[in-house]
């Protein structure tokens, strides 16, 4: 088993910092005190130790070995059993989701982590610095890492804004070529994907904010409050760099039209002006034996007034209403 930690605790100091995970029954603890255990990728066999020395509902361990779990939160007996996913940027490109689902009591809080490479190792560093949160109990570290669960979000956020911001300035300028439009769709896809995964958390954290649960002290609610916050945030952001793709593509479509609309009365404007001395030179090339007005001294002169004359009226009219 992949122990990460496994520690107790006592009035926010640390008392044991090698606690065995060996599925043996534990004794009563002193007050104020509570054991907490970090796994990442434990296997059934494992998680039956850990099932066993903590008193763990067995469905509850199933979900937890599980990694594609959705957002939750379920009661079993004095255990309030919490599942959240993680997320984290691949490559610059894909986002990688996992799961950490953690077992609250009283006296303990174990975190299974699957999926993600985010260790909290730093975390449970800066709370073992503070004695005085620490000591408000397990129920504290539970808003702790589903809190660094939540900020871990923002990086990805911002990749995914840089990415949106870049593609709308383009798309200002001119019709995004094909490998644009693949961005767009492919950063849309992802979009709808981390809301599909990520979004049951606000119903998660809110029941939690809003209900009695055991293993959670009402004056522990408010820490919660901010946990339901960012995540509220972060999907306001999600939310509001789809509609920004989605009016990226809708401005660029009017853009292409406007473009398209502009060389179309050009066209339009040319091919009546140039319909004048056609038609004219259509008439006069019809061989005709007898046209009086060709014998008419300075007629070709005249016809040709004539034709320039129309053509730079219908000139000038055209540069004044805009088409040329």
């Amino acid at each position: 088993m992949t122990i990460v930690a496994a520690r107790r605790y006592c009035g926010g100091k640390l008392i044991d910092p090698e606690l065995p995970v060996d599925g043996a029954e534990r004794p009563a603890l002193p007050p104020h005190s509570f054991d907490w255990v970090g796994l990442a990728e434990p296997d059934a066999a494992q998680m039956e130790l850990v099932r066993r020395q903590f008193g763990l509902h067995p469905l509850a361990v199933e979900d937890a070995l599980n990694p594609l779990q959705m957002p939750k939160v379920e009661v079993y007996g004095p255990t309030l059993f919490i599942v959240t996913r993680t997320a984290a940027m691949h490559n610059g490109e894909n986002i990688d989701y996992g799961q950490t689902a953690l077992f609250l009591g009283k006296d303990f809080i174990v975190s299974v982590r699957f999926g993600s490479t985010r260790a909290h190792t730093e975390l449970r560093t800066r709370l073992e610095a503070d004695d005085e949160r620490l000591a408000e109990g397990p129920d504290y570290v539970a808003h702790a890492i589903m809190d660094f669960v939540v900020d871990g979000y923002v990086p990805i956020l911002e990749k995914l804004e840089s990415g949106v911001t870049a593609i709308e300035e383009r798309a200002i300028d001119s019709f995004p070529d094909p490998s644009t439009i693949r961005r767009i769709f492919r950063l849309r896809r992802q979009l709808r994907r981390f809301l599909r995964v990520i979004g049951p958390t606000d119903e998660m954290v809110e029941k939690l904010v809003q209900h009695d649960f055991p293993a959670i002290d009402p004056s522990a609610r408010v820490w919660f409050r901010d946990v339901l916050d960012h995540v509220r945030r972060t999907l306001r952001r999600v939310n509001g760099l789809m509609e920004t793709l989605a009016s990226v593509v809708e401005t660029a479509s009017m853009l292409e039209q406007h473009r398209q609309g502009e060389m179309t009365r050009q066209l339009a404007s040319w091919a009546a002006i140039l319909a004048v001395p056609t038609a004219i030179a259509g008439i006069y090339g019809m061989n005709f034996d007898y046209m009086p007005e060709l014998r008419i001294k300075g007629a070709y002169f005249a016809v040709w007034g004539v034709i320039l004359a129309i053509c730079g009226g219908l000139y000038w009219r055209f540069r004044r209403i805009g088409w040329l």
